[in-house]
């Protein structure tokens, strides 16, 4: 189970995932309700969507480091934490709007990290299942 490369990719996005909880992906200054710059960070639990899309991303992840043996499983939710991910994309930049200034922080590459671990796992499992049905031929 560890030794395949998908399983490393998902750690990594499961790891990465539970950072964008604690680290922010963009600081500044947004205006309150009483016309008052207040300072704020945007993170994982800074809205609803983005609470529920990342726990999503969690779940999808630590349950897929133990469906190593259904292949298909796998992949479709691998094609699922993609969609996830590219739609947390989105609404953290939908988020930055909110702020009359700021900057994105250095911790921001983890919410990428995630995207860019679903796909590298996709990929693994993909090579997984072209060696398996190789091998099929074969007998």
């Amino acid at each position: 189970m560890i030794q395949r490369q998908q399983t490393l990719w998902l750690l990594l996005v499961v790891t990465a995932s539970i950072l964008s909880f604690l680290f922010p992906f963009y600081s500044g200054n947004k205006i309150g309700d009483s016309n008052i710059s207040t300072f704020d960070e945007l993170t994982a639990g800074s809205s609803f969507f983005l609470l529920v899309l990342t726990g999503a991303s969690v779940l999808i992840s630590g349950i897929s480091i133990f469906l190593y043996s259904d292949r298909k499983a796998q992949l479709k939710l691998m094609a699922g934490g993609i969609l996830i991910s590219i739609i947390m994309i989105i609404l953290y930049f939908v988020g930055i709007k909110k702020f009359q200034t700021g900057n994105f922080a250095l911790t921001s590459v983890f919410v990428f990290f995630i995207l860019i671990g679903y796909v590298m796992a996709a990929r693994g499992i993909w090579k997984d299942e072209k060696l398996v049905k190789s091998l099929d031929k074969l007998r």
